[in-house]
Parts: C-alpha cells; sequence; structure tokens
C-alpha cells in the first residue's frame, strides 16, 4: 500500500500545482487595471477567483485532520466582494492559502487517507476531501482561464495548455518526448 499512498499523494500534489501554475499562467495576462473587472454583469472578476480559491484552500487545509474544513474565522462572503487590493496583495493572500495546503497534504501518512474529516459538518475520508479540492480547483481554472483571456484580449493571449489548431504538433512532440505509440 505504500507504494500506492505515495503515487496518490504525489498525483494530487502534482495535479493542485498544476490547477495553480494555470490560474497564476492566466491571472499573469490581465492587465493591473483589469484585475479587478467584470468580463460580464455576475461574472466574478479574477481578483475573486483568487480570494475565494486562496480562501478556500486555506480553510479546508489548516488543521485538515483535526476541525472541520469551514473554519469559523473565514468569511466566505467577503471573498465575493470586489476589492481594491493591488496585485501583490492579491499574490500573498493566494500563495498563503496554498502553502497551507501543499504542506498539509504533504504532511499526511498512509495511515491519514483513512481518516474521516469534515467539511462543513459533512464526513469525508481525506482521499474524498483531497479529490474534491482538486475538483473545486479545477472548475474555478476554468473560470480564470476564460474570464482572464477576455479581459486580457485574445491578440496576445499566451497558452497554458495546447493553443488551437496545434494539437498535432502537441502529439508529435508528446511521441517524441515519450516514444511512438504502438500502432
Amino acid at each position: 500500500m505504500h507504494d500506492t499512498f505515495s503515487q496518490c499523494k504525489h498525483a494530487w500534489l502534482t495535479e493542485l500545482r498544476k490547477q495553480k501554475g494555470w490560474m497564476e499562467h492566466a491571472f499573469s495576462q490581465v492587465p493591473d487595471a483589469k484585475i479587478h473587472q467584470r468580463c460580464l454583469p455576475g461574472v466574478n472578476p479574477p481578483s475573486v477567483i483568487i480570494t475565494h480559491v486562496a480562501g478556500s484552500m486555506k480553510s479546508r487545509f489548516t488543521d485538515f485532520l483535526t476541525t472541520d474544513g469551514e473554519k469559523d474565522w473565514r468569511n466566505r462572503e467577503a471573498e465575493f466582494v470586489i476589492g481594491n487590493e493591488n496585485r501583490e496583495e492579491l499574490r500573498t493572500r493566494w500563495e498563503a492559502g496554498w502553502s497551507v495546503a501543499f504542506v498539509s497534504i504533504e504532511a499526511l501518512t498512509e495511515s491519514d487517507v483513512m481518516r474521516t474529516v469534515t467539511i462543513r459538518a459533512e464526513p469525508l475520508n481525506v482521499a474524498v476531501a483531497i479529490t474534491r479540492a482538486i475538483g473545486h480547483c479545477a472548475y474555478h481554472t476554468g473560470q480564470m482561464m476564460l474570464i482572464c483571456r477576455s479581459l486580457a484580449g485574445t491578440d496576445n493571449w499566451q497558452w497554458a495548455t495546447i493553443a488551437p489548431g496545434k494539437s498535432a504538433a502537441f502529439k508529435d512532440a508528446m511521441q517524441e518526448k515519450f516514444g511512438k505509440d504502438s500502432e
């Protein structure tokens, strides 16, 4: 089981780091003047998504194994109020939330994986709670990519994933890197 647990923990951390990186990549392309701007009425601006994801990660993973993931000190509703923080202040909040998550997951032991934790009083085993956090991040990553691209403009957009029209070149590069498929 130890090998399987190590692989699962590695997969969780790898996926969370990928989602974090994609959101940062998108956010970095938005001009400072637009980080608090909605692309459409009712759509959260990048700053709100940053604040919300950071708040969620900090709340969920602070004392992860021993306290409910929705902390009393968290004001989730305030995360959706458009603020006036500058990019560096948002980055500091962002890194603090993610740091708590990464430290907590890295500290997990094999015996922790089947323990029960709660989120808003709902009991979940550790593996399910982490998978849920990954899904939550992926949902917001998609939002962030689309919103930031609409605010930054598509003319100079730098794709974090496969750019339109580049699928074949990407497949060729991956086959070159990892070896041809056996067809």
